[in-house]
C-alpha cells in the first residue's frame, strides 16, 4: 500500500510482480466494481513468462484530474518512466484520460482497453454523477449490480460473476460512490491528444455492460488500433476468459520485445514466442472446428 498525495486517507493497493529490473511494466486498472485481485488470473500467467504486471486499486478521487495527478504521483514514486496500461471499462477510461493528461510529457507507451469507452455520458447518469456521494453503499452496489449479466450462463462466467459480487461486497460507501463518480461525470476523450500511442481494443460479442453505440464510437475514435474479440466474456472476460485475454495482451505486448518499452524479461522471450504460437494456432484451429 502506497500514499502519494498529501492526504493520508488516499492509499493506492497494488501487487507489484514479476522482474523489477523491467522499467516499462504492465499496469491494470479494474472496473468500477473491481479490486486489484480481479487480475490474478493476468499476474500469475504473465509473470510465469516473464513479464512485470502491476495491479492497481486505486484510492478516492472524485474527479478525473485529480485521479491522473495521483497517478502520475504513483509512477513517480515507483519510478516508472512509461507504462503500458490494462483499462477494464472505467479503467480504459481513466486510462484514456491518463495518456491524455500527459501528452506532452508521455507516460503511457501502450493502452489495451477491454470493454471500456471514451465518453461518460453513454451512461445516461451525467446528472446524477454529483448525488452518488450522498447515498447509502447497499444502493451504489444495486446500481453496480444492475449491470451485471443475468440469466443462464456458463460455468466460468457464473463464477467471473460471484467473484466480482464478492469484490464489490469489500468496497466501501465511499469507494463506490467515487468510482461511480469518475463513471458518469461529464467528460470524453480527446483523441487527438493520444493518437499515436499503440491502442488495443478487447471487446466481447455477448451481453456486457456496453452498448453496441460505445463500441463503434471506440472504433472510430482509434481507426488504427488493433482488435481483440472474445465471441463471450460478458463484462469480466479477464477472469472467465483468462486464456484469451492473457493471449492478445501478449500479443499486444510482443511489438515491444526488444525495445527498451519491453515489459518482458529479455531472456524469457523466445519460450514465451513459442507458447504463444502454440495457443493461437490452437486457438484459431477451435474456431474453425466450431
Amino acid at each position: 500500500q502506497i500514499i502519494v498525495d498529501d492526504d493520508d486517507s488516499k492509499v493506492w493497493s497494488l501487487y507489484d510482480a514479476g522482474p523489477r529490473s523491467i522499467r516499462c511494466p504492465l499496469i491494470f486498472l479494474p472496473p468500477v466494481s473491481g479490486t486489484a485481485d480481479v487480475f490474478f488470473q493476468q499476474i500469475l500467467a504473465l509473470t510465469g513468462w516473464g513479464y512485470r504486471v502491476i495491479a492497481l486499486q486505486y484510492p478516492v478521487y472524485w474527479d478525473h484530474l485529480e485521479f491522473c495527478d495521483g497517478f502520475r504521483k504513483l509512477l513517480d514514486h515507483l519510478q516508472l518512466d512509461k507504462v503500458h496500461l490494462f483499462g477494464a471499462s472505467l479503467g480504459g477510461f481513466l486510462a484514456q484520460k491518463f495518456a491524455e493528461y500527459t501528452h506532452k510529457s508521455p507516460r503511457v507507451q501502450s493502452l489495451i482497453l477491454c470493454n471500456s469507452f471514451s465518453d461518460t455520458s453513454i451512461f445516461n447518469q451525467t446528472w446524477t454523477a454529483n448525488s452518488f456521494w450522498l447515498m447509502p453503499a447497499f444502493m451504489l452496489k444495486k446500481i453496480v449490480l444492475g449491470n451485471f449479466a443475468s440469466g443462464p450462463l456458463d460455468p466460468e462466467m457464473a463464477d467471473g460473476i460471484d467473484f466480482m459480487v464478492d469484490r464489490l461486497e469489500s468496497l466501501g460507501q465511499s469507494e463506490l460512490a467515487s468510482r461511480l463518480t469518475l463513471n458518469c461525470q461529464n467528460s470524453y476523450v480527446e483523441p487527438h491528444k493520444i493518437r499515436d500511442i499503440p491502442v488495443t481494443i478487447m471487446d466481447v460479442f455477448d451481453q456486457s455492460a456496453l452498448s453496441t453505440e460505445a463500441k463503434e464510437e471506440m472504433y472510430k475514435l482509434y481507426p488504427n488500433a488493433r482488435r481483440a474479440h472474445l465471441k463471450t466474456g460478458g463484462n469480466f472476460p479477464y477472469l472467465c476468459r483468462s486464456a484469451e485475454v492473457n493471449l492478445y495482451i501478449q500479443i499486444h505486448l510482443l511489438q515491444f520485445h526488444g525495445t527498451r518499452y519491453a515489459a518482458i524479461d529479455p531472456s524469457m522471450v523466445s519460450a514465451e514466442e513459442l507458447e504463444v504460437q502454440k495457443i493461437s494456432l490452437h486457438t484459431s484451429s477451435e474456431q474453425e472446428e466450431q
